[in-house]
């Protein structure tokens, strides 16, 4: 039997606009290693125009510029990621793994023994009623 694993799906809203995301963060990511939104956008499955439509809603709704772009040359053009870009992903990184740290605890302590069998498949005693 395989053992259950909690997962959770994770983004962040400002005003209702969605501003950052597992997806997102990826794209950004893959501008970061690569140096071109164009082979970042191939590797995402994405075409060109909209990876970056993405990053400029992302931009716009976090009120950062995130990335920057130097045109053609000898090498050809290159994009990067801001300083801004760059502390953006690290963070949401480290929040990420913070809120795994935390699901992954909660869960062995709620849910596990129910789930996975533990303690003859029951639930904890409910609390004594009040009144």
């Amino acid at each position: 039997m395989e053992d259950f694993v909690p997962r959770q799906k994770l983004w962040l809203e400002r005003d209702g606009r969605l501003v950052m995301s597992d997806y997102r963060v990826r794209l950004l990511e893959l501008v970061a290693e690569t140096g071109s939104l164009a082979q970042a956008a191939t590797v995402m499955g994405l075409s060109y125009r909209r990876a970056w439509g993405k990053l400029k809603e992302i931009e716009a709704n976090i009120g950062l510029e995130l990335v920057h772009s130097a045109v053609g040359g000898a090498g050809g053009g290159h994009t990067g990621l801001t300083p801004a870009g760059h502390a953006l992903v690290a963070a949401y990184r480290r929040f990420q793994a913070r809120l795994a740290e935390d699901l992954a605890r909660a869960f062995a302590e709620e849910l596990a023994a129910v789930v996975e069998g533990g303690a003859g498949g029951a639930p904890p005693p409910a609390a004594p009623a009040t009144g």
